[in-house]
């Protein structure tokens, strides 16, 4: 291990996909269930493009390459997660498959080119400002609260971006689905995929996986119920296999 890629306070953790590690700063926002169950809903060709907004420490482009390979684009505007996360791919020596860049997307997307991607991928801040207690750790802030980004800003940077046909892949809440709804049609991303996530069987949803087509038709498939623990602290056969399946 090179040590010196892991600065103080920090800490690695096991992905358990291909002996890959992350770079993570426990005072800073970590990855948490909702990235893992993202990367295994997300699907990406070896040969396409990739583009991750709001990538943090890289977590998605990390467990999406060791599942499909792919070329991969992880952008992040707070420096610290984007540093650790450069940092992971040399530790992973995934350089060639995976680049981060310390970038507000808003201001950098038009320079990217005419529709580059085949994939975007995204976990965005699930509240707006004015709901919710705002965390005073400005990272756990700004990963959780539309401080610096929004849903439309999102969608619409993300259509500008795909190939006609391409990709978008989102978790998001479900308390906000009818305006993802909304948003995603106006810039012609159409649902196709649609699953809820619950903490537990006779719990009510607190996720929703999205997978939507540029330009696609308007048919949407909601697939079976995604149930994350089958008792409390004991996770589903599903999430297990999720998490520690080859």
């Amino acid at each position: 291990m090179d040590e010196s890629l892991i600065h103080e306070g920090e800490r690695l953790d096991e992905l358990h996909r291909k002996g890959y590690m992350i770079i993570q700063d426990p005072s800073q926002f970590c990855f948490g269930i909702d990235a893992v169950l993202l990367s295994a809903f997300a699907r990406a060709g070896s040969k396409e493009k990739v583009l991750d907004i709001g990538t943090g420490t890289g977590i998605i482009p990390v467990l999406m390459e060791a599942r499909y390979g792919g070329a991969y684009t992880g952008v992040e505007i707070q420096e610290k997660a984007a540093d650790m996360a450069r940092r992971s791919v040399i530790y992973n020596h995934l350089e060639d498959s995976i680049k981060i860049r310390n970038e507000d997307i808003r201001e950098s997307y038009k320079g990217y080119g005419n529709r580059p991607f085949d994939v975007v991928t995204t976990n965005p801040p699930y509240m707006i400002p004015d709901k919710g207690l705002v965390n005073p750790n400005s990272a756990k802030a700004l990963s959780r609260h539309e401080l610096t980004i929004e849903l439309e800003d999102i969608v619409r940077i993300s259509s500008h971006l795909l190939k006609t046909k391409g990709r978008f892949y989102m978790i998001h809440r479900p308390s906000r689905l009818v305006e993802i709804m909304t948003v995603m049609r106006k810039y012609k991303l159409e649902i196709k995929r649609l699953r809820m996530v619950h903490p537990f069987i006779d719990k009510e949803a607190n996720m929703v996986l999205i997978e939507a087509i540029h330009e696609g038709g308007a048919f949407m498939k909601v697939e079976s119920p995604l149930i994350v623990y089958k008792e409390k602290g004991v996770y589903t056969e599903e999430v297990m296999d999720i998490y520690y399946g080859e």
